[in-house]
């Protein structure tokens, strides 16, 4: 990748998945007001020349000084970091929306990675993965206790490469393995539907360079028949990306020329501020089938957005602009908390460095670094309890401290995740019918009440029935007639089948 390519990149925030990326411009002219340490730097060479000439194994130039510069990030926050040629190459993909893959979302449960839904058209929906699978073993390595960055790297690859998948399904014995042939993927960044009562619903997954022009195309197809009459905006697991994008799907929603975000930093060139703009061209590129305005009722509908912990950076942005204009109501759980920004500085023809240079704060001065948006009512993932328990920012070793002086503490949810008598919250599809959060925002635009969680669970009063007990103690094997199975539904769990 040439110097030049990094432009394309424009101005990139990405969140939980891959850091947070923001050009800002910064060349290393401006860092030299201060003299170089010769003495430290006479000491490197020393310890360089010794390594190099006297080590039992011969080491390359080239690796050690890629190992030394990567030695000097790591007690940087964990968003600062060197760009080898494959980290430059991958941060391409992620932002033009492709990849060599398998075409899954995927969280993680019990230590593995677990299926939230495969991507439509792709090959892992052609093999027949399923959602909530849980992936035991990619090309036979076990994957219990591997964070999930690395089965990711594990499953990505050249398109055309076979990999196999160990997977652990409900209601079968024995495992399957699964071959899946990898294949460019191109991640769908908007979808969008209309449910029920005129509610027009957009999930956006990542923020890409066609974020903007695909969300324009789908709020103009809600102008047919009729305006929606109310508006959810799902941007739960949404690690982030373009901070352009973040700019522009808060433009369709905010009036023009209102604070969406601004950036403070030690040096000059960080502290911006980053204003709402007119949809209908200039800053956002668009095909003749999605030129145009956008339709007024973008700006004055009710609107409900979804956030959860995977909500990250250019997410956040979203959601902190909305809530701050007081645009829309935030539903769901307290987001990741990465308020930090990175600027990405080219070493060479294809390697550079992405270094945090300052934090990011919302038009009314609030740092979400480590604190992350607060939702303005509180829903859980499922009337269980919340599924996805990833790491937040402020559990990330050496991760920047929050402005904010008051600690956060877990809310009484989430301490009562680790309750063993507690059962298990169960996979679900976003968007789908047995979507908890999402028909809370629907019960919200429609003026009904919005639970929190359910506690009236049906698994819990089976388990209190005289002789019921974890252990199939009738002899009879799963599946059988003497076994009360349940499915997740909006309204909490029901019998997956009437009793006979």
């Amino acid at each position: 990748m040439s110097t030049r390519s990094i432009s394309r990149f424009g101005l990139v925030i990405l969140g939980a998945l891959g850091g947070v990326l923001v050009s800002l411009g910064i060349s290393a002219l401006a860092q030299r007001s201060d003299p170089l340490p010769l003495k430290q730097l006479q000491q490197f060479a020393n310890v360089f020349s010794a390594i190099k000439n006297s080590y039992v194994e011969p080491m390359s130039d080239t690796k050690l000084i890629d190992d030394a510069i990567k030695g000097m990030f790591s007690d940087l926050d964990p968003h600062s970091a060197y760009l080898d040629p494959e980290a430059f190459k991958e941060m391409e993909a992620l932002t033009q929306g492709g990849f060599g893959g398998l075409g899954i979302e995927i969280g993680v449960e019990d230590g593995m990675p677990k299926v939230i839904a495969p991507i439509e058209d792709t090959p892992a929906e052609r093999a027949g993965v399923l959602a909530g699978d849980l992936i035991t073993h990619i090309d036979g390595k076990a994957t219990k206790g591997m964070p999930l960055n690395e089965a990711i790297k594990l499953m990505r690859g050249e398109p055309g490469m076979p990999v196999v998948l160990t997977i652990r399904r409900d209601g079968q014995d024995k495992p399957l393995d699964i071959k899946i042939v990898r294949d460019l993927i191109k991640v769908r960044s908007v979808r969008g539907e209309r449910l029920d009562d005129d509610i027009g619903y957009v999930r956006i997954t990542q923020f890409q360079e066609r974020t903007v022009p695909d969300l324009v195309k789908q709020l103009k197809a809600f102008d047919s028949p009729q305006p929606p009459k109310a508006l959810i905006l799902d941007l739960r697991n949404d690690p982030g990306g373009l901070l352009d994008g973040a700019i522009g799907v808060s433009s369709a929603f905010l009036p023009s020329d209102v604070m969406v975000v601004s950036t403070k930093g030690r040096i000059a060139s960080a502290n911006r501020e980053y204003f709402s703009r007119p949809i209908d061209g200039g800053r956002w590129t668009y095909d003749d089938a999605n030129s145009g305005k956008l339709p007024d009722w973008t700006r004055t509908v009710p609107m409900v957005v979804l956030v959860n912990v995977g909500s990250a950076s250019a997410s956040e942005i979203v959601a902190g602009a909305l809530q701050d204009h007081q645009r829309a109501t935030i539903i769901g759980n307290r987001t990741f908390g990465k308020g930090s920004v990175q600027s990405v500085l080219p070493l060479s023809e294809d390697s550079g460095i992405k270094l945090t240079t300052a934090r990011y704060y919302t038009p009314k001065g609030r740092s979400i670094q480590v604190t992350g948006v607060e939702p303005d009512i509180t829903v859980d993932d499922t009337p269980h309890g919340n599924l996805f328990r990833l790491p937040r920012e402020g559990e990330l070793d050496h991760h920047l401290e929050g402005v904010e002086e008051t600690p956060v503490v877990a809310s009484p949810t989430e301490a009562a995740e680790e309750d063993e008598n507690k059962p298990e919250p169960q996979m679900f599809q976003f968007g789908g019918k047995d979507d908890f959060q999402l028909q809370q925002a629907i019960n919200h635009l429609q003026g009904r009440p919005v639970k929190r969680n359910d506690p009236s669970v049906p698994v819990k009063e089976a388990a209190a029935k005289p002789g019921a007990s974890d252990k199939n103690t009738s002899g009879s094997k799963p599946g059988g007639s003497d076994v009360e199975r349940y499915r997740l539904t909006p309204e909490g769990m029901v019998p997956a089948q009437p009793k006979p």
